[in-house]
């Protein structure tokens, strides 16, 4: 089918109406240097055979992730997945469905998006969730711009120990305001320094992740009782959202704010995307929380009914009025993560949890019997930071031409940590990868 599937009848009676001669009158304001007068070199159309073909010939050259032994992690983790969870994920209702404007014919739509945003409070233990952010980096953004609002206040606190992806996403948002980002370093065992803020005036949040960038947990209750301290939001941001399975929820230790990437939950990495951004608080800041929110409720004969409760989108609600202009439905990622947790249940992701956490401690163990530094002392989940001797970088790069990924350097995001590397663990990792991955790195 054609771009533009118009006659080029219906397109003259289209130009009459607007009184033009062409389409192309209608571009006549931009500067003719804005402009691309000439034909587009594109090669001739292929056949829908022939584009398959060329695809598959693309598709040679990729590395297939499935051949490769990744421990690697950084903000996208590799799970299993359940057959159950890709089968209904891809079901017609919830692959074509996009905002649920009428509660009259979406009531399948709205309920599963209900049904997420109590699985994902119950995970993160707040109040209130809400299913309308694209990554876990948006949506630390949007958590702080919302601290903002509640508090009237003009800083924000954001530990070095969160993903360096997801501070550049931040510093992207504040750099046209007048807000201004305090930068909190970490300490030597990996978790946040919090004394740069003894001093500070005027904070509306106190930003960290857990467990951090390094894999480390933070204590986030000692964060959210000095952010209190000074009338600010304790924001707590995580990129490994199935650490809650074992470790205390954000939000039962204080966090105002809990938002992060739900790619975990049953999302396949793929190749950087699609992200899940979790974005949940109390109850009190409900009418602060960007995006939309699903309500449950009753129609005038008693029957049960689910309706967009909020939606202070710009889209919906006067612009000046708006929580935000970027977030969206991320209606079919929050689905399939629902159907995830409840696949998985309580008891199935505490376990799952603790299989993640038992076989990054092994090989953090066998690391250290081989004399390699592990970094940082607090407790870690799936993740955690060895420093290796020099020449690591060379070792490296042997063994990605092995198909083994040794962990993520650090050197370009911490200048500080050379011949450091960040190296991830979870279920779909072997006792005998990690054994061959200790030898290979030993010898």
């Amino acid at each position: 089918m054609r771009f533009l599937p118009h006659t080029a009848k219906e397109i003259t009676a289209m130009c009459q109406a607007v009184g033009v001669k062409t389409p192309a009158d209608l571009f006549a304001t931009l500067p003719a240097d804005c402009r691309f007068e000439k034909p587009i070199d594109l090669p001739a159309a292929l056949t829908e055979w022939e584009l398959n073909d060329h695809m598959d010939a693309l598709a040679k050259h990729m590395a297939d992730p499935s051949t490769y032994t990744l421990f690697l992690g950084a903000g996208r983790y590799r799970h299993h997945i359940p057959a159950a969870v890709s089968q209904l994920a891809a079901r017609s209702e919830f692959v074509t469905a996009y905002t649920p404007y009428q509660p009259e014919i979406s009531q399948g739509t709205l309920q599963a998006i209900y049904e997420y945003q109590t699985l994902c409070a119950r995970l993160l233990g707040t109040d209130v969730a809400t299913a309308s952010h694209y990554d876990g980096a948006s949506a630390l953004a949007e958590a702080l711009l919302m601290a903002l609002r509640v508090t009237k206040q003009k800083k924000v606190a954001l530990s070095n120990a969160i993903h360096p992806f997801y501070r550049q996403v931040v510093e992207t948002y504040f750099k046209p305001t007048a807000y201004d980002i305090i930068k909190l370093p970490y300490l030597k065992d990996g978790s946040t320094d919090l004394k740069p803020l003894d001093n500070v005036t005027d904070l509306a949040a106190v930003a960290v992740q857990s467990p951090n960038f390094f894999g480390c947990i933070e204590d986030i209750a000692a964060v959210a009782e000095l952010a209190h301290q000074k009338q600010a939001l304790c924001v707590s941001a995580f990129t490994e959202a199935l650490a809650f399975g074992l470790i205390k929820s954000p939000g039962s230790q204080g966090a105002d704010i809990v938002c992060g990437e739900g790619q975990s939950l049953g999302i396949a990495p793929s190749f950087g995307g699609a992200g899940l951004g979790m974005l949940a608080s109390s109850t009190k800041f409900l009418r602060q929380l960007p995006g939309r929110l699903v309500g449950k409720t009753k129609d005038i004969d008693g029957r049960r009914g689910f309706v967009l409760t909020l939606a202070t989108r710009e889209q919906h609600i006067r612009r000046e009025r708006a929580t935000s202009n970027i977030c969206t439905n991320n209606s079919l990622c929050a689905v399939t993560a629902a159907i995830y947790m409840a696949a998985a249940g309580q008891k199935g992701m505490t376990e799952l949890a603790q299989l993640n956490h038992d076989k990054t401690e092994y090989l953090k163990s066998k690391l250290a019997e081989k004399g390699f530094e592990i970094v940082f002392s607090r407790p870690t989940f799936n993740e955690f930071t060895v420093k290796f001797p020099a020449g690591f970088k060379k070792k490296h790069e042997q063994l990605a031409a092995n198909n083994v990924i040794a962990g993520l350097p650090l050197d370009p995001y911490y200048p500080e940590l050379v011949e450091h590397a960040l190296l991830c663990v979870t279920e779909t990792i072997s006792k005998a990868d990690m054994d061959n991955l200790v030898k290979e790195l030993g010898s």
